[in-house]
């Protein structure tokens, strides 16, 4: 190879390295004998994106009935199930195809309670007596989200064809059959509650447990 030739690679490889070395360390640094020098070191730390979620609160664990609107034949204790909240933080795209999220209720019988004023023995009173008309406060602005239906008791005529079973069964409380729509929301619904039994029903304190549970 000539002399000149081998210049002309020596040079390009040059030019070369000093660009490299400008990428990877930045502006060279200096420092004459017994100074110092310093090197800045940088990092970029991206925040963790935690998967969204589908949630149920509730805003209190009990509710108490009071007499009202009770008949000669029927006595009728009434209250309001404390508001249920469905959240949904995630994206549509979280969301798998195709889903759709409820809630559902049901309750036990209502036995006597040793913490209320009374005889602890009376006979236990079905939850076929309890029955409610759910109400939704907040459905989004999609209309996908939707309330269940009213449940009458067994000492009513139904009011639609077969729902005077009262809530022995898990009854549809809220939901919807698009999650992905609505997803990235919050939804929130109560239930006007009504207890109703025969007149001679006996007196005391009685206690029942309603259980919610959310499905998708």
């Amino acid at each position: 190879m000539k002399t000149s030739s081998r210049r002309r690679l020596f040079a390009v490889g040059a030019a070369g390295a000093l660009l490299a070395g400008s990428v990877a360390a930045g502006s060279p640094v200096f420092a004459a004998p017994g100074d110092s020098a310093d090197v800045s070191v940088t990092v970029d730390i991206e925040e963790i994106k935690e998967p969204g979620v589908l949630a149920m609160s509730i805003a209190g664990d009990s509710v108490t009935l009071a007499e009202d609107g009770s008949t000669l034949l029927v006595r009728q204790f009434v209250g309001t199930l404390p508001t249920v909240t469905v959240t949904d933080t995630r994206t549509a795209d979280e969301v798998p195809e195709g889903a759709a999220w409820a809630v559902l209720v049901g309750a036990t019988d209502f036995v006597g309670a040793t913490d209320f004023v009374g005889d602890a023995d009376q006979a236990p009173i079905g939850a076929g007596h309890l029955g409610w008309k759910p109400k939704l406060i907040d459905g989004g602005d999609s209309g996908l989200v939707s309330e269940g239906e009213e449940v009458v008791t067994v000492v009513d005529e139904p009011t639609q064809p077969g729902n005077n079973v009262g809530l022995v069964d898990q009854e549809l409380l809220v939901s919807t059959f698009d999650s992905g729509a609505v997803a990235g929301g919050a939804y929130t619904v109560n239930a006007d509650l009504f207890l109703r039994t025969p007149a001679d029903v006996a007196a005391g304190g009685y206690t029942s447990t309603l259980t919610l549970s959310l499905f998708e």
